[in-house]
């Protein structure tokens, strides 16, 4: 079942992406009166042989354009007449340009017609984010609040140095008030990175190393830090070992196998332990002690959400406030991937950790459970990447089709018809390429 849910989400994603991007593109062509012969979601051919299996589930035609749900479910197009794309080469192109024709514009005008995708991706993200900000405010967990506990180090965190009850005083010398910077990109994506650290009344400077993101990208990873914590039972899920001994909302967990539990990372170190087996649960219900004994699962999981014992902050934002935090947010995911291919470009992160397919979004991102927030959250971080990546200027990708109308703009020189259709069957090869590495990685991931 998870699996479906994981690809319902990730289709149902894409579908919104690809659609919306697309629209952008033909949005701008009817504008400036270029007519578009094909607007589809999804491929009607055997992407990337435009002659091959041709046929749609469903089509219709209206006016000029001819609006349809292709069978091969790898992203969608738009069919621009006269234009050099995926869906045709210079070979149909041998006519003399008709006004109606994107090659007969002026090169401004099939610029803006190049960047509607990228224009409307970046529209969505900032909508999404604007939205989910507005709505939810400006929730966050103070260092001031965490740093009365100290911090817990997983295995990466352990292995650089830090240490579970660790107190963060600043990062390379600058103080930090909410946790949640000390985990963002910044640190994760940075250069030269330091925390310093109160230990057992002393202060210590405890160095990042520059491929800490490579170290975090093992499917096995359980994370960097986590705020150190006790906590309840917040909700318990359907057909779970939680329930079928009837754990309650609020119930807290107090020890395993007669070992004594304070923290929420002590219970998972325990029940990773325990994948599978009987355990033995003190329950504090109230002012009651119970003992419990659920059988695991074999991922280790009792099948509740925590609550933990943290005071978080909340501010509520107005629309306008939450515009700027929203846009912020949502422009932060761009500049995250500027960074990371800085990493990739240096060497410090492999581009098999940090680049996901189709695969990789579903399992890293989505997740088995349907959470429409998080559905929305994702959905807009992938809009704003989806309109970087088409942003970099490889040919085939509207980054390239970009650079070349820029150097005609700028030389008052029209490359030839011949020359375009080269640098798209280039830009192809790359793109492929590049795709079959990504989806190899991404089984390969998914298998071991």
């Amino acid at each position: 079942m998870e699996g479906l849910i994981m690809a319902g989400q990730l289709l149902l994603g894409l579908t919104i992406l690809v659609g919306l991007h697309e629209w952008g593109h033909f949005i701008a062509a009817r504008i400036f009166g270029i007519r578009v012969n094909k607007f589809y979601i999804f491929f009607d051919f055997l992407f990337p042989m435009p002659n091959v299996l041709n046929f749609a589930l469903w089509k219709k035609k209206k006016g000029d354009t001819e609006y349809g749900l292709g069978w091969f479910p790898m992203g969608g197009y738009v069919d621009i007449e006269g234009m050099i794309d995926e869906t045709k080469d210079a070979s149909k192109l041998a006519s003399e340009p008709q006004p109606y024709e994107f090659r007969a514009k002026p090169a401004w005008q099939r610029l803006l017609v190049m960047l509607g995708g990228i224009i409307v991706n970046i529209i969505l993200g900032v909508l999404i984010f604007w939205g989910i900000t507005y709505k939810s405010g400006d929730n966050f967990l103070s260092m001031e609040e965490v740093n009365k506990r100290g911090i817990v180090a997983y295995p990466v965190a352990e292995e650089v140095g830090l240490k579970t009850g660790d107190k963060i005083i600043n990062v390379s010398g600058k103080s930090i008030k909410e946790f949640s910077d000390v985990m963002g990109s910044d640190v994760i994506l940075g250069e030269n990175v330091y925390f310093t650290v109160e230990r057992d009344g002393q202060t210590i400077e405890i160095p990042i190393p520059n491929d800490i993101y490579e170290k975090l990208s093992d499917e096995d990873s359980q994370g960097f830090i986590d705020a150190l914590h006790p906590f309840a039972i917040g909700e318990v899920s359907p057909d779970t070992p939680a329930e079928s001994v009837g754990l309650e909302a609020d119930d807290r967990i107090i020890s395993m196998n007669d070992t004594p539990i304070t923290y929420y990372h002590e219970f998972v170190d325990m029940a990773h332990k325990n994948a599978g087996k009987e355990v033995t649960l003190g329950v504090l219900r109230g002012s009651d002690t119970l003992n419990v004994s659920p059988t695991l699962s074999e991922d280790g999981k009792l099948g509740f959400i925590a609550n933990p014992d943290l005071n978080y902050e909340h501010i509520d934002l107005s629309l306008g406030e939450a515009f700027v935090v929203g846009s912020g947010r949502a422009f932060s995911v761009i500049t995250d991937n500027i960074k990371g291919f800085k990493k990739i470009f240096t060497g410090q992160v492999s581009a098999g950790k940090a680049i996901a397919g189709p695969v990789g979004i579903a399992r890293r991102f989505y997740g088995g459970v349907w959470d429409w927030g998080r559905f929305m959250l994702i959905t807009g971080m992938l809009s704003m990447a989806l309109a970087f990546m088409n942003l970099l200027p490889i040919p085939a990708l509207d980054g390239g089709h970009a650079l070349i109308l820029l150097y005609e703009m700028i030389t008052g020189r029209q490359p030839s018809e011949k020359f375009m259709e080269r640098t798209q069957q280039v830009g192809m090869i790359i793109l492929l390429s590049l795709l079959a590495y990504i989806m190899f990685n991404d089984v390969i991931q998914a298998m071991f």
